[in-house]
Formats: C-alpha cells, structure tokens, sequence
C-alpha cells in the first residue's frame, strides 16, 4: 500500500500532462488486472475452507462480510480456473514457417495455428482475460521469460523449444524415417499420427515447460501435425477446470487427441490418452 501511495504522488506531481496521462493508464491497467487476480485467489481460497468443512456463515465471520455476500463469492468473479492460463493479458506465440515465392521470402501462419489462437482468445475472453498474438519468426526464437506466455510451435520451427522439451524425461518429441511422433518414454508409449495413415486424428503435446531464467514456466501447445494445437485448445474448453485442479500451475506434460473434419480442419472430438505427468517446479 505504500508502494502504491507513493505510485499516486509521484504520478500527481509530473509536469507534463501527456507523460502523467500515460503513466496513469499503465497504472489503471495493472491495478485491474491485480483487483481481477486477488478476486480469483479469494474465490480459491473460500471454495478450499469451504471443501475442508467449514460452512459459508463460518467463512463470513472470518471475512468479515455477511453470508449472503459469501454466496455470492462462490458464483461470481473470475473463475478460479483461469489462472491455469495467466493472471494478465496473454501473450500467445505462434510459429512462423518461412515461404519463399516470386516475390521473394516472407513467413506464413498456418491456418490451424490461427483457429488455435481464436479458440484460446475465446477460452480466455469468457474467463476474463486479454489475448495478443506474435509470430515466432524463422528460425524460431523466441524471448521465453516473460508472464502469461503461452507458445504454440512445433519443435521442427524452433530449434530453441525443441531444447526446452527435452527437461520433458516424460514425453517427448522424436523423429525418424517415417515422419515425427510423440513418445511417452515413461509408459514407454510412442504415439504416431494417425493423419500419416489417412485417418483425421492427430496427437499433441500439452504441459508446462520452464523458462530460461528459472523464474516461472510458460503454457506450451504443439501437435505431430498442425491441427492437433487447436486440438488441445478443444480439449481446454471443456476441462481447463479439471486440469487446474490436479496441476494447478505446476509444471506437467500429457498427451491429447483429436478429431477433425478434412474438409474444414473444424475439431470435432477430443480427449486425453495418458497420464498427467509432473516435472520439478
């Protein structure tokens, strides 16, 4: 708190007014998202006291509010769930293929990694979270330590996450003559594509990798083939809540499956094949 009325002095005695009205708007911004957060660890918290048995007029003594209001903390607010996502504005990464034509060399989005994007700035949308989108350019680097980072780029784009995964002793990527696959080197499982059989299914990889810095870790999203990503993000909207409360923010990795239309690339189906395994935090 004194952090902060120190902020508002500070901020009332710039002179110039455009530098005060930018500083302010940051501060506005962070202030909400740090109302949004405490408002969801509040929420976790109650539904915790509550599960180990206390009753909601017991929790409202402890507040200091009225049971009523207790009530409503439990159907109202972010979603305790959502901080499996971020706690801020999302920063999604998608990974940018090279292509070269009579125009020269640019770099190109795969349309499953976009339904990827607009199906996870929908998921974060109706958990009250923002969404922006870069592009992982050619040859794949990308600044890896940073907050509410969430990547979705195969290994064969970027040589620097295909390192990150191999913290993974769980699962993995690998590649031999007959094309990439994922191996659960665990349950000693090595799942191929069923698209390279003509079959419209794939298999993708969802956990949580560390960052460089050892300060955190990032979402990460990647299937065999492209549209195992928006495949997982399928999977998330009907049960990030379940997810959450196994792995909570903790690092882990698993295997997903999907269906989709040929002619549309549209999911139709998913679901988990594995285990939940968990890393070192």
């Amino acid at each position: 708190m004194d952090d902060l009325t120190g902020e508002l002095r500070a901020l009332h005695e710039l002179p110039n007014a455009e530098e005060r009205a930018r500083r302010a708007s940051r501060l506005v911004t962070d202030l909400q998202s740090a109302v949004g957060e405490a408002s969801r660890i509040r929420r976790e918290a109650v539904e915790e006291l509550i599960s180990a048995g206390q009753s909601q007029t017991q929790v409202a003594g402890l507040l200091g509010m009225t049971r009523a209001r207790v009530g409503q903390l439990l159907t109202s607010g972010p979603r305790v769930d959502r901080r499996f996502l971020g706690t801020g504005k999302l920063t999604i990464a998608l990974g940018g293929k090279a292509e070269h034509d009579k125009r020269g060399s640019g770099r190109v989005l795969a349309q499953e990694d976009m339904q990827a994007y607009d199906r996870l700035q929908a998921l974060a949308r109706d958990v009250g979270l923002e969404t922006e989108y870069e592009v992982i350019e050619p040859p794949g680097m990308i600044n890896l330590n940073r907050d509410n980072l969430v990547v979705v780029c195969g290994p064969r784009l970027s040589p620097l996450i295909a390192q990150v995964l191999e913290s993974d002793t769980h699962i993995g990527f690998g590649r031999d003559n007959d094309g990439w696959y994922l191996a659960d080197n665990t349950a000693q499982i090595t799942y191929r594509s069923p698209m390279d059989s003509g079959e419209n299914s794939d298999y993708a990889y969802l956990g949580r990798l560390p960052r460089l810095d050892g300060k955190g870790s990032f979402l990460y999203i990647a299937g065999i083939h492209a549209v195992g990503a928006p495949g997982v993000v399928h999977f998330l909207e009907k049960n990030m809540s379940e997810l959450y409360s196994e792995a909570k923010t903790k690092r882990f990795s698993t295997v997903i499956r999907c269906d989709f239309d040929s002619a549309t690339l549209n999911i139709t189906g998913s679901a988990r094949v594995g285990p939940i395994y968990f890393g070192e935090s």
